[in-house]
């Protein structure tokens, strides 16, 4: 209690402070978030003692000249289901204040920053996946030229939010990074057909070696470089990162070197855009605190070569989490827009998009190492050095055809295989093929009414690392639920209203008496910048996963309501 009466007094004290300023902005944005759960056994949910949960968030963000000032109120009263236990009670978990003019931005307080792609450095929030990483410390941007721009951070890392208070890590960040855009730098490269843009990072973070039988590296460091290239419809980026020996409960406390590259390459004109990407990543889980897991103390960030889907029976049912320890992944995609007035295209052209990606395990090399060496060298990996031990693959295609003014139609399929015992997310073994068609259709009746309607079916099957199908029973027990189906229809009455009814169902249960359904209806209200929903009705078990980093969702039973408004 005397912890959230000091935030209050605080955030009371900073509104007063800018309500006597004649000059200024305020703007911010809320959200939260209630469910009420009932217990049901069908299909597992659970009802909390406090059968009430709640998420709450303010942002106020104040701006006068060349000064800002924001702070994020936060409220976990208890979390809502499936959200990390560190997020926990009521206070601010987030408050800075900065400066900035035409040469130099600096803020002090909570700091969000990503250097590059972010294989040294992000520090970003994630509201959805309750993730949230920032730097308590001091960042300073310093523009020394048009085309130049040097970054520094130091601080501690928020690791949670216990009983309304920033909890931080154990370690120190420090970083710096610095980008030149040549084009603007440079006057004979002003008008070249070749855009370039290069930059650079260094990133150390310190951790008091506090083991008694190792002897651990108290400052780790991760640098690197990048390159941006663009001509004509070509573009090109590139990044390249090591870091040193960075022994942590990740990588079982091994004293290998880490290093990290993401890759993509783009051509795109009217109607057509190719997109290929790879990266190539060993041992590079970088945390502040070296005996952290999964999303905790996390200070750099792998892009998942992975398309973000959508679709709930293709998100979060067996969906790839991207691997920290390593992996090499592949991605290509084609987006191609067959021209009006042909046969194909029809009136109104028809759309296609074709994605491809692939991820493995890094091939680690032991000939020569001797696992009794006090180095603690177990391996050595090369670049885009890759073993034959699949961890995902996904092909998926979309047609998006409109026909007419009113009517249009989107066709999907998906195919997946998931390694789920390395690239671990259900408690299925061997290899998950799954086969996901997805039918969505709009129709639009008024002007300002419509119908959409989704029917999705999920075919799966495991198989073990011969292929061979693996039985769905074990000691008398199903093993996998089987093939599911979803559909869905929303109706918008008006600009305002709108309402939706969906059920998924486990038809390919091999246990008939576990074949559930799970009814959910919606009914939301849209005025301005605020927008309100109300939904009721079952939840299945599975995972929500955003850029490749996912968090378990248990299933549930309930009222669930939400607000969110923008001021």
């Amino acid at each position: 209690m005397k912890k959230l009466t000091l935030s209050a007094l605080i955030a009371i004290s900073a509104f007063q402070s800018f309500s006597q300023l004649d000059k200024g902005t305020i703007s911010g944005n809320l959200e939260t978030t209630f469910q009420y759960l009932n217990e049901d056994s069908i299909i597992g949910a659970t009802q909390p003692a406090s059968k009430g949960l709640l998420n709450s968030y303010m942002n106020v963000f104040y701006t006068n000249g060349k000064i800002r000032a924001g702070v994020r109120f936060e409220s976990y009263l208890p979390r809502i289901q499936g959200y990390p236990s560190n997020f926990d009670g009521t206070g601010l978990g987030m408050r800075y204040v900065g400066y900035n003019n035409d040469f130099i931005d600096i803020a002090v307080g909570s700091i969000y920053e990503q250097f590059g792609s972010g294989l040294s450095l992000r520090a970003y929030e994630d509201r959805a996946l309750g993730f949230d990483n920032m730097l308590d410390g001091i960042r300073l941007i310093v523009r020394p030229k048009k085309g130049i721009t040097l970054k520094g951070v130091y601080g501690y890392q928020r690791l949670g939010f216990i009983e309304g208070s920033i909890q931080h890590g154990a370690g120190i960040v420090r970083g710096i990074d610095g980008e030149i855009h040549v084009n603007e730098v440079f006057n004979k490269f002003k008008n070249a057909a070749l855009d370039i843009t290069i930059g650079g990072s260094f990133v150390s973070k310190y951790q008091r070696d506090d083991n008694s039988t190792l002897i651990l590296p108290e400052n780790v460091g991760v640098y690197g470089g990048r390159l941006k290239l663009r001509y004509k419809k070509f573009t090109f980026d590139g990044e390249y990162v090591t870091k040193g020996q960075d022994p942590s409960q990740d990588n079982l406390y091994n004293y290998n070197v880490g290093h990290a590259a993401v890759f993509n390459l783009g051509y795109n004109q009217k109607g057509l855009g190719i997109l290929l990407s790879a990266k190539s990543a060993d041992n590079m889980s970088y945390r502040s605190d070296r005996t952290k897991q999964l999303q905790n103390g996390l200070i750099n960030f792998l892009p998942a070569l992975t398309k973000t889907h959508t679709y709930n029976l293709v998100s979060s049912l067996y969906p790839y989490a991207t691997q920290p320890v390593g992996e090499i992944a592949f991605q290509a995609e084609v987006m191609y827009t067959i021209k009006k007035g042909t046969l194909l295209g029809g009136k109104y052209g028809t759309s296609i998009n074709a994605n491809f990606s692939t991820a493995y395990r890094p091939m680690r090399h032991t000939s020569g190492i001797n696992p009794l060496d006090s180095s603690g060298v177990t391996y050595t990996s090369g670049l885009f050095d890759m073993s034959d031990s699949l961890y995902w693959s996904d092909f998926n295609i979309s047609i998006t055809k409109k026909f007419g003014k009113k009517f249009n139609l989107i066709l999907n399929y998906y195919n997946q295989k998931l390694n789920n015992d390395v690239a671990t997310v259900t408690k299925e073994t061997g290899f998950i093929n799954t086969s996901i068609f997805v039918v969505e259709a709009g129709y639009k009746l008024t002007p300002s009414q419509s119908v959409r309607a989704e029917f999705q079916t999920l075919f799966v099957n495991r198989r073990d690392a011969n292929n061979k199908d693996l039985a769905f029973w074990e000691s008398g027990k199903a093993v996998d639920k089987g093939d599911w189906m979803t559909y869905l229809i929303e109706y918008t009455f008006n600009s305002s209203w709108f309402v939706s009814v969906m059920d998924q169902y486990n038809f390919g249960n091999p246990d008939a008496n576990h074949r559930e359904h799970h009814p959910y209806v919606s009914l939301g209200y849209i005025r301005e910048a605020t927008r309100i929903t109300v939904s009721y009705g079952r939840q299945r078990a599975g995972l929500f996963c955003v850029g490749g980093i996912c968090r378990p969702v248990p299933a549930s039973n309930g009222l669930t309501f939400s607000l969110t408004h923008s001021f």
